[in-house]
């Protein structure tokens, strides 16, 4: 295959990765990493400069989930000691708003558990998402679980500007982590969001005991959806989930893999969500040459680092948020 250089230059020409392309990177050896992160970064700079997309997350339901996603600390078949609340009231969902445009946030992502949003939660997510964008100059991302067509033509209608919902892994693969749906039902919801519209916001989980063709095969097929939002998860084992003694991720794999990202999706927003404080660790500022993207604040049960630790960081960088909505 060609060097990573010369990649990313078919890649800026038009060009797709190619599976076995996108293998090498992955695998690529340590040595090499630098040469690959510079090729990422080419690709990043192309179309993002040197500007960071800051989102907020607000888990505006949790817990009390049906489904049986191993990964997960909410759904039925995890123990762990989380919160677990209906649908916060209207202005809960407001003061997260705020307080994303206080962080300087340019996307308030409201979240919520189960395996769809009855007609009373759509319409009161409907209807947060109004009041955010008169109130605030932010972009709204809701996540509230599997969409037929009517569901998401309803959030277009209240201004959403896109809907995140994660294939977490690959066709292969899902089965493993996941028996309550499938991951054809996951790209019928992306197939009803780009119907209706909005943008696609989908990504996936590294570490669920997945092989490194999984991997790929994730990569590569956000890139056939040409989903504008990528957020790539590392997995936090959790206490009383399935998947609690999963197995460590190295930094530099982590890195690897976020190159992989933006090679398959090279104008995509590419964040670093949860799992990048744990498994990057020192490492997290160069995760930033390859993506473009990360959380200010907490994740959905989970805690993200202080907010002034990532200012930090982008400032040190010589990277700005971007500001507006």
């Amino acid at each position: 295959m060609p060097p990573w250089s010369q990649l990313a230059d078919e890649i800026l020409a038009g060009r797709r990765l190619m599976a076995d392309e996108g293998l090498a990177a992955l695998r690529a050896p340590d040595a090499e990493l630098l040469e690959l992160l510079a090729a990422a970064y080419r690709l990043r700079r192309q179309f993002f400069g040197n500007q960071v997309q800051l989102n907020l997350l607000i888990n505006a339901k949790s817990g009390q989930c049906g489904e049986d996603c191993g990964y997960c600390s909410q759904s039925r078949v995890a123990t762990a000691a989380i919160a677990r609340y209906p649908l916060l009231e209207a202005d809960q969902l407001l003061d997260g708003a705020r307080l994303a445009a206080e962080r300087r946030a340019r996307t308030y992502c409201i979240v919520t558990s189960g395996r769809r949003a009855s007609d009373r939660e759509l319409a009161a997510i409907c209807d947060a998402a109004r009041a955010v964008k008169s109130q605030f100059a932010l972009r709204v991302c809701v996540s509230p679980g599997f969409l037929d067509d009517a569901q998401a033509a309803q959030l277009a209608a209240a201004g959403v500007d896109r809907v995140n919902h994660n294939l977490n892994t690959s066709a292969r693969f899902y089965p493993r982590i996941c028996t309550t749906h499938t991951h054809q039902e996951r790209l019928d919801t992306l197939r009803a969001v780009r119907t209706a519209g909005m943008e696609i916001c989908s990504g996936g989980i590294i570490g669920l005991g997945e092989d490194d063709e999984d991997v790929v095969a994730l990569a590569l097929q956000l890139g056939e959806l040409r989903a504008e939002a990528v957020p790539l998860n590392f997995l936090q084992p959790i206490a009383g989930t399935p998947l609690a003694d999963a197995g460590p991720l190295t930094p530099r794999y982590c890195l690897k893999a976020l190159c992989l990202f933006r090679l398959a999706n090279p104008a995509c927003e590419l964040r670093i969500a949860a799992g990048r404080e744990m498994h990057l660790r020192s490492l997290q500022p160069l995760g930033l040459f390859a993506a473009n993207s990360i959380f200010v604040g907490d994740y959905l049960t989970t805690q993200g680092q202080p907010p002034e630790e990532d200012y930090r960081m982008l400032a040190d960088l010589g990277f700005e948020p971007v500001v507006g909505g």
